[in-house]
């Protein structure tokens, strides 16, 4: 993770914000008057969101390595949003 001191973000913000959005790589903002903040993405910020709310539901967690664990994944084959279904 990359460290900017705030002085230098709010001076490169546009860029910061792009990098973030392009690269997926949050940005420590350093506060010397205070505690320091995190610069990521918002698409990021809502994969992180989705992973809390999957991972408060009971259980579910626990039984996806279940079936991780069970399933015979070798003839598995990437997911095609163009096949047609029967």
């Amino acid at each position: 993770m990359s460290t900017i001191n705030i002085t230098n973000a709010r001076a490169n913000l546009f860029q910061l914000v792009s990098d973030v959005n392009v690269g997926f790589n949050p940005i420590t903002i350093v506060n010397n008057k205070g505690k320091n903040a995190v610069l990521i993405s918002e698409d990021e910020w809502k994969n992180i969101e989705e992973t809390l709310y999957l991972s408060s539901i009971p259980g579910y967690v626990e039984r996806i390595n279940e079936i991780r664990k069970k399933e015979d994944w070798s003839s598995a084959k990437e997911f095609d949003p163009n096949e047609e279904w029967q």
